[in-house]
C-alpha cells in the first residue's frame, strides 16, 4: 500500500500573516513491491493557508488563492 504524507519544505517569514510559516508537500511514496518507483509530489499547501482564506484578500499560490503570485519563490533568489 503507498503511504501519502505532508512534509516540511521549507519555512519562510510571510508578510500576508505576517509570521513564519512552513511550506508543505504531499509526497506519496510507492508501495513496498515497487521499490524503483521514486516517491511523487502530489500537491502543495501553507500551514497558514486558512488565515489568509478567511482575510479576504487573494493571497498566494500556496494558500490556493492567487496562483499568479509565489512571494517565497522571489525570496529563494537573495
Amino acid at each position: 500500500m503507498s503511504e501519502k504524507n505532508w512534509e516540511v519544505v521549507k519555512v519562510r517569514y510571510c508578510h500576508h500573516v505576517q509570521e513564519d510559516v512552513s511550506l508543505e508537500a504531499q509526497i506519496v511514496y510507492p508501495a513496498d513491491f515497487l521499490p524503483d518507483q521514486p516517491p511523487r509530489v502530489m500537491g502543495h499547501r501553507c500551514s497558514e493557508a486558512l488565515m489568509c482564506n478567511l482575510d479576504g484578500r487573494a493571497s498566494c499560490v500556496w494558500a490556493g488563492t492567487n496562483p499568479g503570485v509565489d512571494p517565497f519563490k522571489e525570496a529563494d533568489k537573495e
